[in-house]
């Protein structure tokens, strides 16, 4: 009986943790550049003292979705949108060097160039870009970005630096608490001289609303499934009971 009991408790428990994924994928629909988690379940035994007769039903996110998204025209200099499979670099609050597709970039007021969540983006020599006061700011495909400077003529522009862009092999980053993807051992990527963005677009979540609905939907089921078994499991209980004191 406590089998049967101890399987139902792990799996509705894994269901609440499995709802978590899908909840967050759902609510990140509409976040630029925003990458979905991928979830499965398992059964795992549990190692410990005695004969290994005990399994659990085990929730797990093995990896990231990272399909790009499709891309939205919105002519604005600062938003733009990497190509391909390919990552943009950026500093995480650790000083650490990570990566991230979202690209509706801003300024602050000291001219530093930031995702939309205040991440700095990096350049090619791995510090953050600074961009200067400036009539007009243009960013090339290679992530090269030129300025006219703050009362310059218009064809007096200047190169200030370039965003550093990185190629990544399928299951070569991993996406971290933060929301930024990472490499296995935390090393900065080279930069990829052959990586392109476009300027003007952003991309769009890859969650597919309707799958993550739906998803929660079977997870809700599965969840109500586990609590009648554990009720079943207690009333079975409290049967034999009864049977062995009429005995």
């Amino acid at each position: 009986m406590d089998k049967v009991l101890y399987v139902a408790m792990t799996g509705a428990r894994e269901n609440m943790f499995a709802q978590q994924v899908h909840a967050n994928n759902l609510a990140n629909a509409t976040t630029t550049g925003f990458k979905a988690d991928l979830e499965q379940a398992r059964s795992m035994r549990v190692i410990g003292e005695g004969i290994p007769s005990r399994v659990y039903a085990m929730s797990e996110r093995p990896a990231t979705n990272t399909e790009s998204g499709s891309l939205i025209e919105t002519g604005r200099p600062l938003d733009v949108a990497v190509q391909g499979n390919d990552w943009m670099a950026v500093e995480a609050s650790d000083g650490s060097e990570r990566y991230a597709r979202g690209g509706e970039l801003t300024l602050d007021v000291n001219g530093q160039l930031l995702m939309p969540n205040g991440t700095p983006v990096l350049g090619n020599g791995g510090a953050p870009i600074i961009i200067p006061p400036a009539e007009q700011i243009t960013i090339a495909n290679d992530g090269g970005i030129t300025i006219r400077p703050l009362g310059s003529p218009a064809d007096e522009l200047v190169v200030i630096d370039q965003i550093k862009l990185v190629a990544a092999e399928s299951g070569q980053l991993w996406k971290g608490e933060d929301g930024l993807m990472r490499t296995d051992d935390l090393a900065p990527l080279p930069a990829s001289q052959n990586s392109q963005l476009r300027s003007g677009y952003i991309e769009s979540s890859n969650v597919n609303a309707v799958a993550e609905l739906t998803s929660m939907i079977s997870l809700s089921r599965q969840f109500e499934m586990q609590v009648k078994i554990m009720k079943s499991a207690d009333e079975n209980a409290q049967t034999a009971s009864r049977i062995l004191q009429l005995s």
